[in-house]
């Protein structure tokens, strides 16, 4: 038996959320995160060897002359967030929008006076390849710090072949230069830009622009923001099915705005997730339990855009629908890239447990990217990706918000982060 190249010990509680690599937590199971008083992990390369109790994996011997030994005493060690719906590659902002919100405009308004995406699609078009890189890693080194060690990127500012093209290239380049695990997805259809029709462009998509991503095998998954106004349950699906048809493990912008029936559809495409699901039906909820679509749950959009609507998180869990959390992290709706953040507001808003909460935002956060079997939880064999918080317990997480509770991020075996 190896030594173990780094040895995290003598943690007040830590949280395995472990079990649930094959299948993601439902119902009760969510509430169950495996804490170890006078936890520790043995890490071996990139890789996690053992977790235990300090005194167990002491004795065991997995402790060497060359060791690093990385205190946690009075902390709680979990496995690194894993961010599951993110819009995070953009170019410029959109503060001019905050008077607008205030003032009750609604959003497909703002959208429609050219604002909104469309306003991202400009700036971003508008930004060199390295102007969107030097942004963008500003903001990957936020999360970072802020404990998430895997997030998906969506395109989606470009609504041009060239442009998403582009886009997804870049994400690619990033997941090579940037500490974080990056996992790409195809968003072209995110809005419908001018001078072309809803009908026109889901055609483009489906006949020109899904192809050739394939064809690139630059995107693992893609999404669809299905809403009245924006793309019809009919478009969506058109884009979704020719979507699997290539390849792509589909996903769904639903019932955001409206209850128009996306849930149902992505039960019936089998999508890996459903996402947002402000609105979703009771026959929604009841279809994706049946499907296991995960609902992966945005409540910092839903705090942001004020409008005192929030998911059904505590409907979901109750009817078996995995849940998953997430950012959401794009300059109109969410632009936060705070993991901790989402915590507090799930357990305020959505009313999770804050176990449930950690279930959420690792282990099923990590089926909603079908990367369960490499991260998401504290156990042997999986990918070293280990955060340190300095609080005392779990419930201390969510309660004391607005500050950064990470101490260290461990990222495939290595201290990438510290906060001194």
């Amino acid at each position: 038996m190896p030594y173990a190249d780094l040895f995290i010990h003598s943690a007040r509680y830590l949280a395995t959320v472990r079990g649930y690599s094959a299948e993601p937590a439902r119902g009760s199971a969510m509430d169950e995160v495996g804490l170890i008083e006078d936890g520790a992990v043995a890490i071996v390369g990139d890789k996690i060897a053992a977790v235990g109790t300090t005194a167990d994996l002491e004795r065991e011997g997995w402790v060497g002359p060359d060791t690093e030994r990385l205190d946690a005493r009075g902390k709680v060690v979990t496995p690194g967030f894993v961010d599951p719906h993110t819009h995070v590659l953009y170019g410029g902002s959109r503060e001019n929008e905050l008077p607008l919100k205030l003032a009750g405009v609604p959003y497909l308004e703002i959208l429609k006076q050219g604002g909104g995406i469309l306003s991202t699609v400009s700036a971003t078009a508008s930004a060199t390849d390295e102007e969107l890189k030097a942004q963008t890693k500003k903001r990957l080194r936020t999360m970072l710090s802020l404990g998430t060690t895997t997030a998906e990127v969506k395109s989606g500012y470009g609504l041009s072949l060239k442009e998403e093209l582009r886009a997804l290239r870049l994400i690619a380049e990033l997941n090579k230069e940037e500490v974080l695990d990056l996992v790409p997805t195809f968003m072209g259809a995110h809005a419908v830009p001018p001078g072309s029709s809803e009908e026109e462009f889901t055609k483009t998509i489906v006949e020109e622009m899904l192809p050739q991503v394939a064809g690139q095998g630059i995107a693992e998954f893609c999404d669809v923001f299905c809403e009245p106004g924006v793309f019809s349950l009919e478009s969506s699906e058109r884009i979704l099915a020719r979507a699997k048809e290539l390849g792509f493990r589909p996903k769904i912008h639903a019932d955001e705005l409206e209850a128009a029936g996306g849930a149902e559809l992505a039960a019936r495409i089998e999508a890996v997730s459903a996402d947002h699901l402000l609105q979703a039906s009771d026959r929604g909820i009841k279809d994706m339990a049946q499907a296991g679509v995960i609902a992966v749950l945005l409540p910092a959009t839903s705090f942001n855009l004020a409008k005192n609507s929030y998911a059904r998180a505590r409907d979901m869990v109750a009817a078996g629908v995995p849940v998953a959390l997430a950012t959401d992290s794009n300059p109109g709706s969410s632009p936060t890239e705070s993991m901790s953040l989402v915590l507090t507001l799930a357990c305020l808003y959505l009313k999770l447990s804050p176990a449930e909460a950690l279930t959420a935002a690792t282990i099923n956060a990590a089926h909603a990217l079908r990367r369960a079997g490499l991260v998401g939880s504290l156990e042997a064999g999986k990918q070293a990706d280990v955060l340190i918080f300095d609080v005392p317990n779990l419930n201390y997480l969510p309660y004391h918000f607005g500050n950064n509770p990470v101490d260290a991020v461990i990222k495939k075996g290595k201290k990438v982060w510290e906060n001194r």
